[in-house]
């Protein structure tokens, strides 16, 4: 079946000599995933490497048959050109990290036209605006309202902030009770939109910690998430 839709590339990898194998989240079909022959061959062909940079924002024509675990793309265009993402050093390992976390978390092969309006319009905010090196915290927040665990914000002035519950409360119930600066910086973003950085007053090694904190959350609610690799490149960065 020949389909158009638009697509996210969350991850490539190399395949035999000459091939890429390109993971993409459709806006039309969810989770899907390309072999694109030769593409590492020849300089002249359509699908030039480029095209598959993490979270490039694209519009293909693809072959799409339900009896086989790999697709094949017919054509490709850019949707949106990403000017600053993949060359400005502290953008493009956010857009590492973050591009390792998707394809770890997303798994369906369906239409989710909210989340990938999500993650399209937050992409294109973070290349169009100036860095946001906080970006990627709220990025993560939002995200779990699309997953099914945004943190219930009943009571918000409670002392604790309940990671295993994903609510605040009053009193200490188990381990993964936080306190302190971790629920102080998680209730200032709550509801936030991405333009954070005048709000929220946090050195990098708060930072580390309290990203530590979300993935450790992820962790929580989402059956083998694991930390990204590339958390050690982001931890970096900002050091």
């Amino acid at each position: 079946m020949l389909v158009s839709t638009k697509a996210i590339v969350l991850s490539k990898l190399r395949y035999k000599d000459h091939d890429l194998i390109v993971k993409c989240y459709t806006e039309k079909f969810g989770i899907k995933s390309y072999l694109l022959k030769n593409t590492l061959k020849s300089k002249k062909g359509k699908f030039k490497p480029a095209y598959f940079q993490p979270l490039t924002l694209l519009e293909i024509q693809a072959d799409h048959k339900d009896s086989r675990s790999l697709q094949y793309l017919k054509d490709i265009k850019l949707y949106y050109n990403h000017t600053t993402l993949h060359t400005n050093v502290i953008k493009s390992a956010i857009v590492m990290f973050l591009s390792e976390v998707l394809t770890s978390i997303l798994k369906e092969e369906e239409e989710n036209k909210p989340l990938y309006s999500f993650l399209e319009n937050s992409l294109i905010w973070f290349d169009e605006n100036e860095t946001n090196t906080n970006f990627h915290l709220m990025f993560l927040i939002e995200l779990s309202k699309y997953l099914g665990f945004y943190p219930d914000t009943t009571l918000q002035n409670a002392k604790f902030f309940n990671l295993e519950e994903g609510r605040f409360q009053h009193k200490q119930t188990n381990i993964y009770c936080i306190s302190g600066d971790n629920k102080v910086f998680l209730k200032q973003l709550l509801g936030i939109k991405f333009d954070v950085n005048k709000i929220l007053n946090i050195s990098s090694n708060q930072k580390r910690e309290f990203l530590d904190m979300i993935l450790l959350y992820f962790k929580l609610h989402l059956e083998g998430f694991k930390t990204p690799k590339s958390l050690t490149v982001l931890n970096q960065v900002f050091n």
